[in-house]
């Protein structure tokens, strides 16, 4: 029977872990700031989640939730967003 050793630990330099923290505090902000929008789309009166195509099934115990039309939505705002940075940046 061949034993499997464990890969050796690699060791970070200061620079290394600058860098991981600063990515983090960077996921962080964007966590955040997307929080944020959330809340105030909230408080908006977006039909998002409620659009027809929205597909809901209430059984007797059981709740299943298919947003299909919010789901195109979104990803057709997010693909003519990201189109439009990437040109801009160009």
């Amino acid at each position: 029977m061949a034993t499997i050793k464990s890969p050796a630990l690699i060791p970070m330099s200061s620079a290394t872990m600058a860098e991981l923290g600063k990515l983090l505090i960077g996921l962080g902000a964007v966590i955040v700031v997307a929080g944020i929008v959330l809340m105030l789309l909230g408080r908006t009166n977006l039909p998002l989640g409620r659009l027809p195509g929205d597909f809901l099934y209430r059984g007797k115990n059981t709740t299943v939730y298919f947003p299909l039309a919010t789901s195109v939505v979104v990803s057709v705002v997010l693909s003519v967003l990201l189109y439009v940075l990437s040109r801009w940046r160009r």
